[in-house]
């Protein structure tokens, strides 16, 4: 297996211009992904534990002893001896299959698909029921729609995961989809980034990035962030700015989980009455960086639905895939539309 690998960008307009970014933004000269990121194929994995055991201990430093077994491309399985402990809020109180951390050393790794990723998150879905699979797929396409927008953000990798449920005196098999997530240290590394723990207001971080990230929220249709608080963000300081990277998407209009209920900010509700509502929560900046951010995204629509519809085999339920794409253009909509996105745009834009 080879190490983590070094993507030399040379030429940046040409980059820029593919891509659709403006020439204000500045990716990385060298970026380093692993390899189990640079993967597109969904990669089969099997995790064996109790879920009743791992929601007991809930706690940043307490793990299980797993293991986690994978297969490769020639269909032969291998096993890591991994640490698992349950994360998250929300979800590991009101979902089943809580989302998961992962740990594993370094010497286990070496020479793996999993060298230089010594943690890792998963997500699965959240309960026994139907189209819970369809769910996890609409989360993980809103991490890779983010890959589209900007060069800043977490990796992802789809699984297919055989979970055994050990009990006292037998066991139970799930099949789920899943997906790993980039922790966020190794994405700091990647990007030669320093992670930013404290509060910042969002109009202290770089301006494109900043509205990017608000327009990206407003296309999936979430609310359930803050950037000044860090709330399923992560600000990470790269070359002296401050940069926004969103995750966790499962509260969206565009992932729309039957258990989603509508955000609540500091304990003020947003007038909205379903999480399929849009709110625009970006703050006040110049018209002309919302307009240039405006064209990228248009810039970028034909890529964004050659990216979903790519992914529509994956769907169990094709009325999911449906729905979640008529969501996506509901969002076009407002961007082709001068007036609609003054209204629900910049006339919305938050000015404290």
């Amino acid at each position: 297996m080879n190490k983590p690998i070094r993507i030399f960008i040379s030429t940046l307009s040409i980059i820029l211009c593919t891509l659709g970014y403006s020439q204000t933004h500045e990716p990385l000269s060298v970026v380093e992904v692993s390899e189990l990121f640079l993967e597109e194929q969904i990669m089969p994995i099997k995790l064996s534990y109790s879920i009743t055991e791992i929601k007991k201990d809930t706690n940043d430093s307490t793990y299980i002893d797993s293991k986690l077994s994978y297969r490769l491309n020639d269909t032969t399985w291998k096993s890591l001896d991994i640490e698992l402990r349950a994360r998250g809020n929300y979800r590991l109180k009101n979902c089943y299959f809580p989302p998961l951390k992962v740990k594993i050393k370094k010497s286990h790794s070496k020479n793996t698909a999993f060298e230089g990723n010594k943690t890792l998150k998963i997500v699965l879905p959240c309960l026994v029921q139907k189209d819970n699979n369809d769910n996890v797929i609409k989360e993980y396409l809103a991490y890779k729609l983010f890959e589209l927008i900007s060069p800043y953000h977490f990796k992802t990798r789809l699984l297919e995961v055989d979970l055994e449920n050990m009990k006292r005196n037998t066991s139970k098999s799930y099949q789920l989809k899943g997906f790993f997530i980039e922790d966020d240290k190794t994405a700091a590394k990647r990007l030669n980034a320093k992670i930013y723990k404290r509060n910042m207001h969002p109009l202290n971080q770089e301006s494109m990035a900043s509205i990017r990230n608000a327009f990206f929220q407003f296309m999936i249709g979430n609310t359930d962030f803050s950037q000044a608080y860090q709330h399923n963000m992560k600000v990470l300081y790269i070359e002296e700015k401050m940069i926004p990277i969103p995750y966790d998407f499962d509260m969206s209009g565009f992932v729309n989980c039957s258990y989603a209920t509508v955000s609540q900010i500091e304990g003020n509700s947003l007038g909205l009455s379903s999480v399929t509502q849009r709110k625009f929560r970006g703050f006040e900046r110049d018209e002309n960086l919302f307009e240039q951010v405006r064209q990228e995204f248009l810039k970028n629509r034909l890529k964004i639905f050659s990216l979903l519809d790519s992914y529509k085999d994956m769907f169990e339920n094709e009325n999911e895939f449906t729905i979640a794409r008529d969501y996506i253009s509901s969002f076009f909509e407002v961007m082709v539309n001068t007036d609609k996105f003054k209204t629900e745009i910049l006339n919305s834009a938050r000015k404290e």
